[in-house]
């Protein structure tokens, strides 16, 4: 059996591992992201976006599996999601997804997914 997903051609868990690991370590210093994150350490958050990209992407569905319908819009509403928010979340993902140099159809896919994402997660226009 042949798996043609997005998640198998670009590398399957290590790359998307990859991909997360750089974004949390610049949302780490980030003064606007790094608040929507709770818990102490980031771990938790890596870990649940590793599972939704590779449920998203044609992978495992362990997202699913244990967390149930994903609801970003939902999950992300008791944080403030404003423009700035958005852009810093956009230059944080775009800079992870570069980091492991995909193809250019591959990267740019996944970028155009990034942008979409991002504006539909804005909930407000306050600063």
């Amino acid at each position: 059996m042949t798996d043609d997903s997005f998640y198998a051609a670009v590398g399957g868990h290590e790359t998307f591992q990859r991909i997360v690991d750089a974004f949390y370590e610049g949302v780490a210093n980030d003064d606007v992201l790094r608040p929507m994150y709770p818990e102490e350490d980031l771990g938790p958050a890596n870990e649940r976006m590793v599972m939704f990209l590779e449920q998203y992407w044609g992978g495992p569905t362990t997202y699913s599996e244990r967390r149930g319908h994903p609801r970003l819009r939902a999950r992300h509403m008791p944080y403030k999601v404003n423009p700035l928010a958005r852009d810093r979340w956009i230059t944080h993902m775009t800079a992870a997804v570069r980091s492991v140099r995909l193809s250019p159809l591959h990267e740019a896919e996944m970028l155009d997914y990034v942008e979409r994402a991002a504006h539909s997660m804005i909930n407000t226009f306050d600063d």
